[in-house]
């Protein structure tokens, strides 16, 4: 049996996020004066009084609406709801009780579960609004709690509350061992849709508005190949078009689900081919040392010939040169053409980049080098390299000691990660280089 698991619910900007952020500590959600800002379920892990439990950040339920992404927010709330143990129902008491509060109440009363109301906003202490008692209306069997989420007032009486009304009694082990994947890549590559296909579910909303996925999502994914932990994150756009503060959280976002993942997959839109933004993002990973798959995605939609596939794969690899080392897949989200194979290929690039070479091989490979090709000279001075060893891994990191680090040119040290590649493979991850002469220390990444 898994955490519990815990769902804030309510109307659009009555303060969600805001009490999410607070509950576990840390600016997890995107928080901003603007209704609609949190679009999909957002899950963290939250303790209290020695019980650890899962919390989830909905977007807010609008009742009844005609806009598309309002619809698809209500039905990530409402799949939220299923999936939760307790709920904790956020009202406003500036709005005070309106008509989609109490429809809200009606879907969680048929849900079952157990609901904690909440009136948010409550932000000064002493006696309560009159509007407060408003909400008895509503008729939840306990009564419903004042909270300040800005401040945190009252929100350790609904942590109590959530205590009260979860079973912990078979309280799973911490989670571990699973291999967390960033989906990257510019707005509207199918990031959401390749997620929603390898899970088998519609877990993240999909819809062909760029810049639907505003927050990084977590998604764990158990099956016959292992555990994985998707982050969806939010399409990353040019500096330029990152104009409003919420865009500028998402791209925020998105380097940062990079800087936690092993693998990164690197969305491209096949239709819009290999793109200055698609460089500068797969820049973030390569730059971070994390393993990345370069994902051409809605490849269904491309009119194909005999070298269709040979055009692409010199395109990319010749605007990606600097990471020659990430496999390349053609794929569609869409149909689910080859986007099974990505398990595989995800596992190979997590393995690779964890390996360890023992310090007697590396040099053994160093001195065969070294025969092939001498190291470099200038002026009379030749470049002496007397060891390698490894140091790190996730990317593997080499140290080599010589006698003069302004002798070892790069070029010497591309042929140098080559020979380490040509013997032991290393594909799907960068390689980091670290020269050191007499203590001093220079990084070079391959």
């Amino acid at each position: 049996m898994s955490k519990p698991i815990v769902a804030i619910v309510g109307r659009p900007n009555v303060g969600k996020s805001t009490l999410f952020n607070k509950i576990i500590g840390e600016r997890r959600s995107i928080v901003e004066d603007t209704p609609g800002v949190t679009r999909d379920r957002i899950y963290a892990e939250a303790e209290w009084s020695g019980r650890r439990f899962l919390l989830i950040d909905t977007g807010g339920i609008e009742p009844k609406t005609d806009d598309s992404i309002l619809k698809l927010m209500r039905t990530q709330a409402e799949i939220a709801i299923a999936t939760a143990d307790c709920i904790i129902f956020l009202c406003d008491i500036h709005a005070g009780l309106v008509a989609d509060d109490r429809e809200i109440a009606v879907m969680l009363k048929k849900s079952g579960k157990p609901v904690i109301l909440a009136i948010n906003k409550i932000d000064r202490v002493g006696e309560l609004p009159y509007e407060f008692y408003e909400f008895y209306e509503l008729g939840f069997d306990r009564d419903p709690i004042p909270v300040s989420s800005l401040h945190g007032s009252g929100s350790g009486d609904i942590l109590d509350a959530v205590i009260e009304n979860c079973d912990f009694t078979e309280e799973a082990a911490e989670e571990d061992g699973a291999v967390r994947v960033a989906v990257i890549g510019k707005p509207n590559a199918g990031k959401s849709s390749i997620v929603n296909r390898m899970c088998g579910e519609e877990r993240m909303i999909v819809s062909d508005i760029a810049g639907t996925t505003r927050d990084a999502v977590d998604t764990r994914v158990e099956n016959s190949h292992g555990s994985f932990i998707f982050i969806d994150t939010a399409g990353i756009r040019r500096k330029a078009k990152v104009e409003d503060r919420v865009e500028k959280f998402s791209v925020l976002r998105a380097n940062m689900a990079v800087e936690r993942a092993d693998v990164c997959l690197l969305m491209i839109d096949a239709v819009d081919g290999i793109t200055e933004q698609d460089e500068k993002i797969a820049g973030i990973a390569h730059e971070a040392g994390k393993a990345t798959i370069i994902v051409v995605n809605k490849w269904d939609a491309v009119e194909k010939d005999n070298s269709t596939v040979k055009e692409y794969t010199d395109k990319i690899r010749t605007a990606l040169a600097y990471m020659p080392y990430a496999p390349i897949v053609f794929v569609s989200a869409k149909t689910g053409q080859r986007v099974a194979n990505l398990y595989e290929l995800i596992l190979k690039c997590y393995s690779e980049a964890r390996r360890r070479i023992p310090t007697g091989q590396l040099n053994d490979v160093l001195g065969d080098a070294m025969i092939r090709v001498q190291p470099p000279s200038d002026k009379g001075k030749r470049l002496k390299i007397y060891y390698m060893t490894q140091n790190a891994t996730c990317p593997p990191t080499f140290v080599i000691f010589c006698n003069s680090e302004e002798l070892f040119h790069f070029s010497y040290q591309r042929y140098i990660e080559n020979c380490l590649r040509d013997t032991f493979g290393f594909a799907g991850t960068p390689i980091k280089l670290i020269i050191r002469q007499k203590g001093d220390v220079a990084v070079s990444d391959g």
